[in-house]
């Protein structure tokens, strides 16, 4: 059974002006359980959409999603227990500590406390979190540290499918790597199937089993990262990452997020 599968999802959006958007357009693709699949894009390819469609946040207007073959439109309730959701906007009660915003995420998914206590310790060490600072307030924190919170929540249910829009966001050298670190442990300890949304190539060449190139709303390309930077090789020379997004799309990953602001 597939942890994930699209067929033919669209959705589109009103701008003010009455102009209307195709944030989707007849996105098709499958993650495989166990299997890390990242979709590279820019600002405004489409990706932060995607993950809210399979999330359930959004619904689509064409197509179907299905987690571990269950129809995300008809039961979202049923696939929302079996995933999880890291966004580069991550929401918190910024007055609340990061360890109580921690234990009430735990609360939802009926932890206790005394279950999530020393969970939260072992995964606020194996990302670089200091105990510490997990009695501040998340006002009080840097962007990089509340997105490792957002990181931390979403981990402490051990989810069977995670969905990381862009988990990295904000995020120092050190602290990036130690992210990185954890999900690969993560996927090993708990055989969790991911869908990686990123713009950072070499996250998604390292991390994926698979990766997409994602521009305006469709898929262009998904394969593994060897065979989809050899198939835009040129006299026998395999292009970079960056190389092969630039040939797929005919721009940089910074011209394409200009283009589409």
């Amino acid at each position: 059974m597939k942890a994930l599968e699209l067929r033919g999802v669209e959705k589109s959006f009103k701008k003010r002006r009455g102009e209307v958007v195709r944030a989707l357009d007849s996105v098709s693709l499958t993650v495989g359980k166990g299997e890390v699949v990242g979709i590279l894009g820019p600002n405004g390819s489409g990706k932060s959409t995607l993950v809210r469609v399979i999330s359930t946040l959004v619904l689509p207007d064409k197509g179907e999603v299905e987690v571990f073959g269950v129809d995300a439109t008809r039961h979202p309730k049923q696939v929302q227990r079996s995933m999880n959701r890291v966004s580069v906007e991550a929401s918190f009660f910024k007055k609340l500590s990061a360890m109580e915003n921690l234990l009430y995420g735990a609360k939802l998914y009926g932890v206790t406390s005394a279950e999530a206590r020393p969970r939260i310790k072992e995964i606020l060490d194996n990302i670089g979190f200091a105990q510490k600072r997990a009695t501040e307030p998340m006002e009080h924190l840097s962007r990089g540290m509340q997105q490792k919170i957002a990181l931390a929540r979403a981990l402490l249910t051990s989810p069977v499918l995670m969905l990381l829009d862009e988990p990295t966001t904000g995020l120092d050298p050190r602290s990036k790597k130690d992210v990185q670190a954890f999900i690969r442990r993560i996927r090993e300890a708990h055989d969790s199937s991911i869908l990686l949304c990123t713009h950072d190539m070499g996250e998604a060449e390292e991390l994926c089993d698979r990766v997409g190139i994602m521009m305006d709303g469709k898929i262009l390309a998904l394969e593994e990262s060897e065979e989809l930077k050899r198939r835009y090789a040129t006299n026998g020379r395999v292009p970079t990452m960056e190389e092969t997004f630039m040939a797929a799309t005919g721009y940089s990953v910074e011209e394409a997020s200009a283009e589409g602001d």
